[in-house]
């Protein structure tokens, strides 16, 4: 080989050795840690083991888990507090030795321990079963009602809101003359003989007028809610554990977080979990995201066969980016002809009543919503939200409840709902003088959640911060309870607590306020609580509320889940006890210390 072919194949290995440039990372906060821990991921125990079921894996040969108990102990982080949660109220906590308060109900040889007055957890309810979510992932589930009622509209037979009834046709019986063959109330979505036992099926006993006569639209459950206070569906923050403490201080009606139709249909294990319903929400409705009248469609018809709900809530008021670009959300107000074919779609296909959440309009001077609310009343929307703000707007301006008045006419005899800057008993007092149905409240319920309470007795709470600090404490009890006392259940419940407590913060104690009541809009100044506790609560940084974990380190689970990151360790003692239990200077000013500078 010459040499004028060995430069080429020369410089080819000289740049195949060379380290390859790393990719600029584009966009914002790209240099932040990784939130995630990454230490416990290798070493995680076998699932059939956490289970007591270690002589029989479930995963066979495959499995890629630790199954040995002392092993997965040397390696496994300190205890985080010597009470479990789930041990104390139902004598058993199923996490075993994964569980990061393992030493309240562990034995000397790592046994899990059960106490003899079990008292058993309460029952998930609309959880997603394993049949249903092999079903959808290998797309077996057949939408029968669904393509019945996107075959109509697709040829322009609008079906009128009461339709009349029509019977299906049944083994052994004849369809009456005139009347359209569909399918019967309880018919199964998938005629494979896997069907789930969620799923309402009826194969034995008596043939009623339910399972062969379709409901109308007058017949359906209906939704009396007039009056009441409704917490909206608020993303991230609107959780099980939220909406219990939510429960406790006074809401009527709660909704679960917005979920995409397009991930349930897919079976998406964390999208189901949205739509997880506690025993003590009596009226429970979802909300649904998508901009097709396919999915929307068949969405509700395999939510309507497989969860208990009261409702079912069209989301047409998303502004952010992601959903808006896709044509759902908001964009849907734009989009009258798909808008059209998902509510009927959906009406069709439920036995519950079908509501809708939208805005003012898309662009902020160009009102939309008494022009669709009459479109809304005959298409079949049992409850319309209507929050006073544009897309445009977001929260830049206040709510236009004046406009909500007027819309109140134009949805007439429909209810009509509204929402938008409901902070005090006084706020809410004013909005039903507009003449609207009930309220919905979103913000106000995450800066303080005792607002229910307020409007339904009528005074201002001038709630101590010791009462706060009970909150608080109960919403990580919740969490842990609902995602779990193990490693990754406790970072969810940290996640999510500090998430709520970047709207706590703005709450103002009314012993402190010039003026009654406090506007949603204002943001105060930095000030000195009546005490360290009250303090530290109004403070914006997370550094300040780790040390409100000082003060409820004897709590199971408590004083961990406020620390900021996973590898952040504190001492179980906090060096400013003296502080904390004695009074605040007199000269003490709090000021963060990224604003010190300016007040220098």
């Amino acid at each position: 080989m010459d040499s004028q072919e060995r430069a080429p194949r020369r410089r080819q290995a000289e740049h195949l050795e060379q380290p390859q440039a790393q990719k600029r990372a584009r966009g914002q906060n790209k240099g932040r840690p990784h939130i995630k821990p990454t230490h416990y991921d290798k070493n995680r125990l076998c699932p059939s083991v956490v289970q007591g079921s270690a002589a029989k894996c479930f995963f066979g040969d495959r499995c890629r888990f630790l199954h040995d108990v002392s092993c997965y102990l040397e390696t496994k982080p300190a205890d985080l507090g010597p009470r479990c949660v789930l041990f104390e109220n139902y004598g058993r906590c199923p996490y075993g030795v994964t569980c990061r308060f393992a030493g309240a109900h562990l034995g000397p040889e790592g046994q899990n321990l059960v106490r003899e007055e079990v008292v058993p957890a309460p029952p998930v309810r609309n959880s997603l079963d394993k049949a249903l979510q092999q079903q959808l992932r290998k797309r077996k589930i057949h939408f029968e009602r669904a393509e019945q009622a996107l075959h109509q509209l697709g040829k322009g037979h609008l079906p009128s809101p009461t339709p009349s009834a029509t019977v299906p046709e049944v083994p052994g019986a004849e369809s009456a003359p005139g009347q359209d063959n569909c399918d019967a109330q309880q018919a199964p979505l998938a005629p494979c003989p896997g069907t789930p036992p969620s799923s309402p099926r009826q194969t034995c006993g008596p043939l009623t007028d339910e399972d062969i006569v379709r409901l109308r639209s007058c017949e359906k459950r209906q939704l009396d809610i007039s009056g009441k206070l409704y917490l909206a569906p608020l993303t991230t923050c609107g959780n099980l554990p939220f909406r219990r403490i939510c429960k406790r201080y006074g809401a009527d009606v709660t909704c679960g977080e917005m979920a995409v139709c397009t991930n349930l249909l897919q079976g998406q294990t964390s999208e189901w979990a949205l739509l997880k319903r506690h025993q003590c929400e009596d009226i429970f409705g979802v909300q649904l995201e998508g901009a097709f009248p396919d999915t929307m469609t068949k969405c509700a018809e395999l939510l309507n066969r497989t969860i208990e709900v009261d409702f079912v809530d069209i989301n047409v008021g998303c502004p952010i980016d992601l959903v808006y670009k896709k044509g759902g959300g908001c964009a849907l107000m734009n989009r009258s002809a798909k808008f059209q074919q998902i509510v009927r779609g959906m009406d069709q296909v439920l036995d519950v009543p079908l509501t809708v959440k939208i805005r003012t309009g898309v662009q902020e001077r160009v009102n939309l919503a008494h022009r669709l609310l009459p479109k809304l009343r005959d298409w079949g929307a049992a409850l319309v939200t209507l929050h006073g703000r544009s897309r445009e707007q977001r929260y830049t301006k206040l709510a236009d409840w004046q406009y909500i008045r007027q819309c109140v006419a134009a949805a007439s005899p429909m209810p009509l709902f509204g929402n938008g800057d409901i902070l005090s008993y006084e706020d809410a007092n004013c909005a039903m003088q507009t003449g609207v149905t009930g309220i919905m409240i979103a913000r106000g319920a995450l800066l303080k959640p005792w607002l229910f309470t307020e409007i339904k007795e009528q005074r201002h709470w001038d709630i101590s911060s010791s009462e706060r600090l009970d909150i608080l404490r109960d919403f990580t009890n919740y969490g842990l309870e609902h995602w779990g006392s193990d490693t990754q259940g406790v970072e969810k419940t940290r996640r999510f607590l500090l998430e709520w407590l970047s709207f706590l913060c703005r709450y103002v104690p009314v012993g402190l306020l010039e003026r009654l009541p406090q506007r949603i809009n204002e943001r105060p100044p930095y000030y000195l609580g009546r005490d360290y506790l009250e303090t530290l609560m109004a403070s914006q940084r997370a550094t300040d509320w780790i040390r409100i974990r000082c003060l409820g380190t004897e709590e199971p689970g408590w004083g961990v889940l406020w620390g900021g990151w996973p590898s952040l360790t504190l001492p179980s003692a906090c060096p400013h006890s003296e502080m904390l239990l004695g009074p605040v200077p007199s000269n003490f000013v709090f000021v963060p210390k990224h604003k010190a500078n300016a007040y220098k």
